[in-house]
């Protein structure tokens, strides 16, 4: 089987996205050596992809297809093309942004978050028309869609009213030998010396985005942290600058406490464990996600981790972190006080995030997700598919899929 995959979305390697695309693309090869993997590349991202060369067609693609508008067209007519002359059995869209109409093969797409549906003025008006309208549409002409998590899959339900069985819910996995806790008890120490961070620090994983990553109101928060307590705690913010990201500036500029607060900007990803093992805990007070790594991944590091539960955050972190309210401010101020004050509060969180975090598995994710591409593919060619059996326990890290030859 010829299985493609589209990866013009992953901005440079500095998205959520472009860790899902990495990641799941590292799995699929490390299990599966009978297919044929192509990946249609911007040239201005090859560099990426070089640990892939060997084991990837990689198609590069005119840097002028990068601009959004572009890159849309680019997807309607010619990657349909691109996929009959490679003779594609499976196409792989990972992101609702670029989901095709045309159907050059059987398509797979995955659909992260219905964020525009949730958060008022994530994006412009043009970009939010385009993902409640126009991407309501182009959902109908996918053979298959997977939802990273059941609360996103409910939302495709609800807005999308997409067919039940077109939809199944693969959890994203987590790289275990990459988001661990140090062997060595000095490493947290070495950590941030590395990081120039000698103080406890909350950290706060996630591009500068506002208002939707909530940036704001956690500064707010840890005015009044600040204030009511003689901690020395700092807040520490590992992300790019995105859309909003001057009003986060500002608010910094405005702060009390601004002296305690830095901004290390894109953490790359071999850093970003050691960053996980440096904080006093991890802090994520989102609005709203589809899945949301960050707590995931500082959970496998052993660091403790205070959170939201909006989206799929209270179905991905379950019990293993202090939940906080991100519309309260006070609320958010009262659990990081009990966080930087309570040892023994974060202890017990770190021992239940080690517990959870081994839930998630990228070995697990590409089986499920290989399985998906193959039975798409026999349906789309008129062969039937082997019967497919999916578990309905939304407890479970994956709706794993039992197969019946």
């Amino acid at each position: 089987m010829n299985i493609g995959i589209s990866t013009s979305v992953i901005q440079r390697g500095q998205t959520g996205i472009a860790q899902y695309v990495f990641a799941l693309l590292r799995a699929l090869l490390a299990i599966d050596h009978t297919h044929r993997f192509t990946a249609f590349v911007l040239k201005g991202d090859l560099p990426l992809f070089k640990d892939f060369s060997d084991a990837l067609d990689i198609v590069p693609v005119p840097e002028y297809f990068r601009h959004p508008v572009a890159n849309i067209a680019w997807h309607q007519t010619i990657l349909p093309q691109l996929a009959r002359q490679r003779r594609l059995d499976v196409l792989h869209v990972p992101s609702y942004r670029r989901l095709l109409q045309p159907h050059p093969c059987a398509l797979v797409a995955t659909i992260h978050d219905l964020a525009p549906f949730h958060v008022i003025g994530k994006y412009d008006p043009l970009r939010m028309f385009y993902g409640r309208v126009v991407v309501k549409r182009l959902a109908h002409r996918q053979h298959s869609i997977i939802a990273i998590s059941c609360n996103t899959a409910r939302d495709i339900f609800r807005f999308f009213d997409v067919s039940r069985d077109r939809v199944r819910v693969i959890y994203n996995g987590l790289d275990h030998k990459r988001f661990q806790p140090p062997a060595n008890p000095l490493a947290y120490e070495q950590a941030r010396r590395h990081w120039n961070i000698h103080a406890p620090f909350f950290l706060y994983v996630s591009r500068l985005e506002h208002p939707a990553k909530n940036h704001l109101r956690l500064i707010t928060a840890f005015d009044r942290f600040k204030k009511t307590t003689v901690s020395d705690w700092q807040l520490v913010f590992a992300g790019k600058d995105w859309s909003g990201a001057d009003a986060i500036h500002e608010a910094i500029r405005q702060s009390s406490s601004r002296d305690d607060i830095r901004c290390l900007g894109f953490v790359r990803d071999a850093e970003l464990p050691s960053l996980y093992h440096a904080a006093g805990a991890c802090v994520y007070p989102s609005l709203y996600e589809g899945f949301g790594m960050p707590p995931v991944e500082a959970m496998a590091c052993g660091c403790p981790v205070v959170c939201s539960d909006r989206g799929a955050l209270g179905e991905v972190i379950g019990d293993a972190a202090l939940i906080l309210d991100p519309d309260d401010t006070h609320d958010i101020a009262r659990k990081l006080r009990a966080m930087a004050s309570d040892p023994t509060l974060r202890e017990r969180l770190r021992e239940r995030g080690l517990r959870h975090a081994r839930r998630f598995d990228w070995a697990e994710t590409a089986a499920a997700t290989l399985e998906l591409y193959e039975r798409t593919a026999m349906m789309r060619a008129g062969r039937p598919a082997r019967s497919v059996v999916y578990s309905r326990d939304a407890s479970e890290p994956h709706f794993h899929l039992r197969t019946h030859r």
